[in-house]
């Protein structure tokens, strides 16, 4: 337990995604963003689907998967320092409801993108390669293993 902080986790990062109402929030963010794609006037249903999935792909592969450290001051002597979010979240213990949740959202969305662009080549592509790049730094597999060197230190 830390003496003189407002909350009693060692890292904070490990517990945000169980937050109360951190999913809903979650959730109305992509269709927040996903209206705001279907307001522009000259794009397309099945363009905006492919860009609502590459965008929130995007934006989670970059704050879960590239970002490392943490904001806080943490007494871990620097561990957290060298993982990144997701490695942190739930002390790195696989499988948990908000692991699954993260990892289902995605794949949800890319049903949905590829069902309302009837399965076009070219968005069935796009849209395939950003959930792969999404879902492949997920498995356990590639816990703490950086691919040729990349986001290292």
């Amino acid at each position: 337990m830390n003496v003189g902080v407002a909350h009693s986790e060692v890292n904070p990062n490990t517990r945000v995604m169980n937050s109360r109402g951190i999913w809903l929030t979650y959730l109305l963010l992509t269709v927040v963003l996903h209206i705001v794609l279907l307001s522009i006037p000259f794009f397309t249903v099945p363009l905006v689907w492919t860009l609502t999935n590459v965008i929130h792909n995007l934006v989670m592969y970059l704050f879960l998967h590239t970002v490392k450290g943490t904001p806080f001051e943490t007494p871990d002597q620097g561990k957290a320092r060298l993982l990144t979010h997701w490695e942190q979240m739930d002390y790195g213990v696989q499988f948990t409801s908000s692991r699954k949740f993260l990892t289902i959202s995605p794949i949800i969305l890319y049903i949905l993108a590829s069902f309302y662009t009837k399965y076009d080549p070219t968005h069935f592509l796009i849209n395939t390669s950003s959930l792969l790049s999404v879902i492949l730094p997920k498995l356990p597999q590639f816990h703490g293993v950086r691919i040729f060197g990349i986001n290292k230190y």
